[in-house]
């Protein structure tokens, strides 16, 4: 066997062998399909399917763990320094509520900040995962198989397709998806990326009419979406 042949059998730093790169695509391509079948499932197989999917994302991540810091988990004096993202999505998030307030379209829930934070903070939870699905799942392993330009729109174009078929929602994630990408690489901080989500996402979900978003839902929940009936009162009684 020529030298040349050897060096590919066994890789280099910067480019699997044929056998990891091949157990790098199964694990994309098991872990996405589930949640695919996820999002276009119905209850209570839909139920069954989350879980199996956590689970499998949860686990090939485990064993291919590149490390703390590597994964956005470990913050440091540079990865602070992504906090001025934060910052910009609280300034747009004010400015598009004082908006839709301005146009009479702001539907925050009802019943003062308590109601607030009770509503939306199983959402900050999902932002965060979300954003580790995206990143460390799918754009940690994306970078082992294609150029890093590559694994960054190819990323992005994943997260925005598991947003189909809302017309809303699939835009902007395809646009934060690259966003996110590249401030990922740039600072390793993903806990800054999950309080933008959580930003963003709570800013459209109470700017937005709920019929025109559908709720925030996407996959099988965005097309069998019904409005809440209006609340009709009783007939008044004939005398």
């Amino acid at each position: 066997m020529s030298t040349q042949s050897a060096e590919l059998d066994q890789g280099s730093g910067s480019y699997p062998t044929a056998v990891r790169a091949a157990r790098v695509l199964v694990e994309l391509c098991v872990g996405y399909g589930l949640i695919v079948l996820v999002i276009w499932s119905r209850r209570p197989t839909q139920r069954y399917l989350y879980w199996v999917a956590v689970a499998w994302v949860l686990l090939v991540t485990g064993l291919s763990f590149d490390g703390w810091r590597a994964a956005g988990l470990r913050v440091s004096v540079g990865s602070w320094r992504s906090l001025w993202v934060v910052g910009i999505a609280a300034v747009a998030a004010a400015i598009t509520i004082l908006v839709g307030q301005w146009f009479g379209v702001l539907h925050p829930p009802r019943g003062g900040p308590g109601r607030f934070v009770a509503t939306f903070w199983g959402y900050s939870l999902w932002a965060f995962f979300q954003q580790f699905l995206m990143q460390n799942f799918m754009l940690l392993r994306l970078m082992r198989l294609l150029p890093l330009r590559w694994a960054v729109l190819v990323t992005a174009a994943l997260f925005a397709l598991a947003h189909l078929p809302n017309p809303i929602l699939t835009p902007l994630t395809l646009a934060w998806g690259l966003a996110a990408c590249m401030l990922f690489l740039r600072y390793r901080n993903l806990y800054t990326l999950a309080a933008v989500h959580a930003i963003l996402g709570v800013t459209l979900a109470i700017t937005i009419p709920a019929l025109a978003v559908h709720n925030m839902r996407v996959g099988r929940g965005y097309l069998e979406y019904r409005p809440p009936r209006p609340h009709r009162l009783p007939p008044l009684s004939q005398p």
